[in-house]
């Protein structure tokens, strides 16, 4: 891509040959026990080639599970150092699949498996109102607002209001006293409208209330000493935050309708959203919805959890059921009055479709969540795959578009739904 093409395009650049910024954990894929060929390995990975040629993503990794094994584990490009505004002499550091990157909102899935893991140890019942917990959500009319309206994007209250300091979001006493004195758009929990940071933070103090302990430190507790992870922190400790990746504002300026919807969900442009992902503040905070920070592979790993069932390694982590709630379908699809796009959604997460939905063609089992738009981490039973892909870019609409499709069209092809009984556990 030329240069006149890259500055139209706000795209990075891309080397000819790219083994030059590939890396792949050779020990970590292990194809051959999944019965998958190499053909499939190098079919799956052509078409993240194809899309990291696109340029809107300065740094990529992915990991694929299938049947339990890992099959490919990779990345390419730059942690840092590789954007559309970065010189030839700025300082390049290479993606590795050790990387933490911040996986943005598919944070909200890990959030609303604590919040259904709190329902299985009797904390919490899901249809009671958030009131209930926290007497002083009940103003301005949000008394009756649930837990479940919360985590299914039902809640009412789907953007902080207008005009809010950015500072706010890592206040957690700030944040929460202006979610109190909110005043909700609706209540009756009828229709869909995605809550991008809100909800985390009510999720959150309802967690905390209950436990007595801090989001943190029931993570930790629960999942991320569990599973072995080494990141899979709400932010990132700041001993560690220069070995997270940057994020990149990528591709096309988005123009109106677009950039209307960019702020109704964002709550500000892209190059505020730039700013505001890469400032050490928003990193080093605790935002449920948005900062949870870790590698494609502990994702991954996250949701080969779910899809077992609720066991990771031979330890249970949750119980079956807990899982199943979290998945099962809440509502009809329907059009999202934040994001303006047909959605699905269970209490937690963003579901698949037949014949065809956001996870790709017959993914009506599959279950998982976006991250700024771009990054996408979801599980199929039906196919028993778990995927993460996460990138360094934020592009909004462009040209990358027709590969990220192309990406989930291949892995949907190349991995074919199996037969029933051969399926993992949750699909049964």
């Amino acid at each position: 891509m030329n240069r006149i093409a890259r500055r139209a395009l706000h795209t990075s650049v891309i080397p000819a040959d790219l083994s030059t910024v590939t890396y792949r954990d050779a020990a970590g894929e292990k194809p051959e026990l999944a019965g998958v060929s190499q053909k499939v390995v190098d079919d799956v990975w052509k078409s993240v080639e194809r899309l990291y040629r696109t340029g809107v993503y300065p740094g990529l990794q992915l990991s694929l599970r299938h049947r339990g094994e890992q099959v490919i584990h990779r990345a390419l490009g730059h942690a840092s150092g590789n954007g559309p505004q970065d010189s030839p002499e700025t300082p390049k550091i290479a993606m590795t699949t050790d990387t933490p990157i911040c996986y943005f909102s598919a944070s909200k899935a890990v959030t609303a498996l604590l919040i259904h893991m709190l329902v299985e140890q009797g904390l919490v019942n899901l249809m009671d109102p958030v009131s209930y917990y926290c007497p002083e959500f009940a103003q301005n009319g949000k008394a009756t607002i649930t837990v479940h309206q919360i985590l299914s994007h039902r809640g009412g209250i789907p953007a902080i209001p207008r005009e809010t300091p950015i500072d706010v979001l890592w206040s957690r006493d700030e944040i929460w006293r202006l979610l109190c004195e909110a005043k909700p758009v609706e209540v009756d929990g009828a229709k869909v409208a995605y809550h991008a940071v809100t909800g985390g933070f009510v999720l959150q103090r309802v967690l905390e209330k209950v436990t007595g302990d801090t989001i943190e430190a029931y993570i930790d507790r629960y999942l991320r000493k569990p599973m072995g992870m080494r990141w899979f922190t709400y932010g990132i400790s700041p001993e560690h935050v220069d070995e997270l990746a940057e994020n990149y504002a990528t591709g096309p300026t988005p123009r109106f309708p677009l950039s209307w919807i960019v702020r109704r969900a964002l709550g500000g442009d892209i190059n505020t959203v730039e700013t505001v992902v890469n400032d050490p503040r928003f990193q080093e905070a605790v935002i449920p919805a948005g900062n949870l920070c870790g590698t494609a592979e502990e994702m991954g790993r996250f949701f080969q959890m779910m899809l077992n069932g609720g066991i990771w390694e031979g330890r249970r982590v949750c119980s079956e059921l807990t899982v199943r709630r979290a998945i099962q379908q809440f509502g009809s699809l329907q059009i999202d009055r934040t994001m303006m796009i047909p959605m699905r959604f269970s209490a937690g997460m963003m579901l698949g479709s037949n014949p065809v939905g956001l996870w790709g063609q017959r993914s009506g089992q599959a279950f998982g969540h976006v991250g700024l738009i771009n990054k996408l981490c979801w599980a199929d039973p039906a196919r028993d795959i778990s995927v993460s892909l996460l990138n360094t870019g934020i592009p909004i609409f462009g040209h990358h578009l027709p590969a990220l499709a192309r990406f989930v069209y291949t892995v949907c092809d190349r991995f074919p739904l199996i037969p029933e009984g051969q399926r993992p556990l949750i699909a049964a």
